[in-house]
């Protein structure tokens, strides 16, 4: 009853500073995410009160329920039509920001396999458990990160030390988002782009219909039920409901896309709430290395995309609006695209939605990748 109480009490306290239209409350979640903060309080409340709830019956409920069903909102939160209004080259521009993200970690294990980075930190380390959830991260949002801190069975004080580095880079990158997409007009000129033509509009639907959401919810809850009856691999689980998720959406004319996304948002919190419970402080590090390594993984990102840019003839602008839909998640991508042109910031959202959607599939290629090099 106990890790019920402080789940709970943890998300709601969380869910609603972060809603809290306060600039000091707020100026706190710009540096401490939601999600870090979900982690961190029920750790903390455990250590407090000297109890040890890593072995609560809570943790396999959400493995078995809450997980999946935070899967199959997120991904039946997309919405086709709206992505094909993209247009193919920006989408092919994130899908290779997307594609060097979960393949550079194999590329640099592969070739620089008898370094001491490689045998001594991330194998003898573990620390190749901590690349999977960045992966998750940073393509897919919140949900893969730990759908695939599950798969790959990352250690919780990696965990915590990786979720700490990746909220400093990714502040950081934000930082340098902003002034990278002012400076798109420099970028085009530099690498000889000319076509700065403007995609077609998309209009956001809100459908806030109760009936409509009741009808989602009861869908997407009696599709976990189905399947967790059915099957008992998590990752055949993942894959499933992932496409499940996909499908429906688009049979059902009045799916609620809107609702669908905010009870992924909740659930992450649930999940990242429970994960809490089994953390301790004792073993936590802040490798260095490893944290170097990431910077040079982001940065070549960012690179790469360039050079798909100027191979596509396409505004550099996208740039860093398909690096923070990947990085930066539903909340910054528009953002950031607001500080070039406010007309395409739903663009932005619907890439970011894409990168949730595609998140989990790529840790996965990257999990088996590295599991096939280490082993």
């Amino acid at each position: 009853m106990a890790a019920w109480i402080i789940t709970i009490s943890t998300v709601l306290i969380v869910y609603y500073l972060d809603r809290w239209e306060n600039r000091y409350i707020q100026s706190v979640f710009d540096w401490v995410p939601a999600i870090l903060l979900a982690y961190l309080i029920p750790a903390l409340v455990s250590m407090v009160v000297d109890l040890d709830l890593a072995q609560d019956g809570i943790h396999q409920y959400s493995k078995d329920y809450f997980i999946p069903l935070a899967i199959v909102a997120v991904m039946s939160s997309l919405s086709m039509a709206q992505l094909k209004l993209i247009g193919w080259k920006p989408i092919l521009l994130f899908v290779s920001g997307s594609c060097w993200i979960a393949l550079f970690p194999v590329i640099l294990v592969f070739v620089f396999f008898d370094h001491a980075l490689v045998q001594e930190l991330m194998i003898e380390g573990f620390y190749w458990q901590g690349i999977p959830p960045i992966v998750g991260s940073w393509i897919g949002g919140s949900t893969s990160q730990l759908v695939l801190k599950e798969a790959v069975d990352c250690p919780e004080t990696i965990f915590l030390s990786v979720l700490v580095m990746d909220n400093i880079l990714v502040n950081v990158w934000t930082v340098m988002m902003f002034q990278g997409i002012k400076k798109s007009a420099w970028f085009n000129r530099i690498l000889g782009i000319d076509d700065l033509s403007m995609p077609e509009d998309i209009t956001m639907r809100d459908d806030r219909a109760k009936l409509h959401v009741l009808i989602s919810f009861a869908i997407l809850l009696g599709l976990v039920l189905l399947v967790n009856v059915f099957m008992v691999s998590f990752i055949t689980k993942v894959i499933v409901l992932s496409l499940i998720g996909l499908l429906v959406s688009h049979l059902i004319p009045i799916w609620n896309y809107q609702f669908s996304l905010q009870l992924g948002s909740i659930l992450i919190l649930v999940v990242m709430a429970v994960l809490g419970l089994k953390l301790t402080f004792d073993g936590m590090t802040f490798e260095l290395g490893f944290f170097y390594f990431l910077i040079f993984w982001l940065v070549s990102h960012f690179f790469i995309m360039l050079l798909v840019a100027k191979l596509l003839n396409l505004n550099a602008a996208w740039v860093p609006i398909a690096s923070m839909a990947n990085v930066g998640g539903i909340a910054t991508a528009p953002a950031v695209t607001a500080a070039y042109n406010k007309e395409w910031m739903p663009h932005a959202i619907i890439l970011a939605i894409l990168s949730m959607a595609t998140g989990t599939v790529w840790g996965l290629l990257t999990i088996y990748l590295l599991q096939a090099i280490i082993s």
